[in-house]
């Protein structure tokens, strides 16, 4: 534990001395700033604080800076106007993009240097706006890459997973919106698989991290690879396991499943609310009921929620006001008479009560009650409902018993869900 608040106060104190770099810099005048060391301070800067993205946002006077920290964006610094072109152009020549075009988005990638860590990939999105050109730039940094033990789930949904993973065919489906960590649980997948003894090709939008021992396609609709046209490339490659980043279309999710069929493991994610809703969708996508019975594997619902800095974490007990509103949202034989939860004072290692991120996470098992239902076309309600029957953990319950772990706050479970 010693180590870790020394781990904290080292990552505390680069962050600050880096910040202050920035700082210092921008009180200089326009010409005398030194545009290549604000842009690496900044990334190193976002790095130590744990961002996972930065947002360059041009406004009439000024150029708002931002970072994304554990999943909320956070003011961090104002820039002159006048050097947001100078900034703007250093992150296209890291890049690799045109300096000469402001009217279109550009995207690209660049490895910088980070102390202690060696290099840092950083994604960029460019886009054109009213007032000049916004940039985000997403931090893809190695320490979020987890193993499937290490992503937080229950132990009855951990066993579920794991044994779908052992299976040699079949689908595994991550589901939940943008930003909920379908791509790190698939991820975490692939590290348990990847040996010398399987051959694991990903169609990735855009690849996130580059990982050895597989083969990785970057979709390019510009050279004729989209996901269907990819995945349909890679079946005559000989894999044993495919990820698909995303299954958004009808001939993408035929050929998933026709993939899934003939012997070979597949992972996607696909956007739905819950778990349960993963199965309609695919029949909304024009999948045989008896295709989704036979291939699908496991379904997870899922979704990140900030976890209580352990530094300042202390006891709440919910007055009677807060407990009854509980009692719409959470089943009485789990609620029972649960006040005592926990909550963040906020310190000079979080400022928030918050530090850091784990998944909150519903696991929908292929029973063969479930296969009957697919097979009738059940709605996604009633596919819910004997899930949890059979014993499926919703997502609000599991970050409810979060909660009362004292891992994250009952107010960030509710607020994540509803959003």
């Amino acid at each position: 534990m010693a180590s870790e608040k020394i781990a904290e106060s080292k990552t505390e104190s680069k962050t600050n001395n880096l910040g202050t770099l920035i700082e210092k810099e921008l009180k200089g005048k326009p010409g005398e700033i030194s545009i290549i060391r604000v842009v690496d301070a900044l990334i190193g800067h976002a790095f130590n604080a744990r961002a996972s993205d930065i947002h360059i946002a041009p406004e009439e006077n000024k150029v708002r800076v931002r970072l994304r920290i554990d999943g909320v964006l956070n003011d961090i610094f104002v820039f002159p106007k006048d050097i947001q072109s100078e900034i703007i152009t250093r992150i296209k020549v890291l890049s690799g993009l045109r300096t000469d075009e402001h009217q279109a988005a550009q995207d690209g990638r660049f490895k910088i240097p980070v102390e202690e860590v060696g290099y840092v990939d950083v994604r960029v999105s460019i886009a054109p706006t009213y007032y000049g050109e916004n940039a985000v730039l997403r931090i893809l940094s190695e320490r979020t890459q987890l193993f499937l033990k290490d992503l937080g789930f229950s132990e009855r949904d951990f066993k579920i997973v794991e044994k779908a993973v052992k299976k040699p065919y079949g689908m595994i489906l991550a589901t939940g919106p943008t930003g909920s960590g379908k791509t790190t649980t698939l991820y975490s997948v692939i590290k348990e698989l990847n040996t010398k003894e399987v051959s694991i090709i990903t169609i990735e939008d855009p690849i996130e991290y580059s990982i050895g021992g597989i083969d990785q396609i970057q979709v390019n609709p510009q050279t004729g690879i989209t996901f269907a046209k990819g995945l349909r490339s890679v079946l005559r490659q000989d894999p044993n396991i495919i990820m698909v980043g995303e299954i958004r279309d009808e001939e993408t999710a035929g050929i998933a499943v026709n993939a899934a069929l003939t012997g070979h493991l597949l992972l996607s994610t696909i956007h739905t609310n819950d778990a349960a809703t993963t199965l309609p969708r695919l029949l909304d996508m024009g999948i045989e009921p008896f295709l989704i019975a036979s291939t699908v594997n496991v379904a997870i619902g899922q979704r990140l929620i900030r976890k209580i800095c352990s530094n300042c974490q202390v006891k709440k007990v919910l007055n009677d006001i807060e407990y009854e509103s509980l009692k719409e949202v959470i089943r009485p034989e789990l609620l029972g008479n649960h006040r005592e939860f926990f909550e963040g004072k906020g310190c000079n290692i979080c400022e928030d009560g918050y530090e850091g991120r784990v998944g909150i996470y519903e696991v929908l098992e292929m029973t063969e009650t479930l296969r009957e239902l697919i097979m009738k076309r059940a709605n996604s309600s009633v596919i819910a409902e004997t899930a949890i029957k059979e014993g499926m953990t919703t997502m609000m319950e599991d970050g409810f018993k979060k909660a009362l772990a004292g891992i994250t706050t009952i107010e960030e479970v509710l607020r994540i869900i509803h959003e």
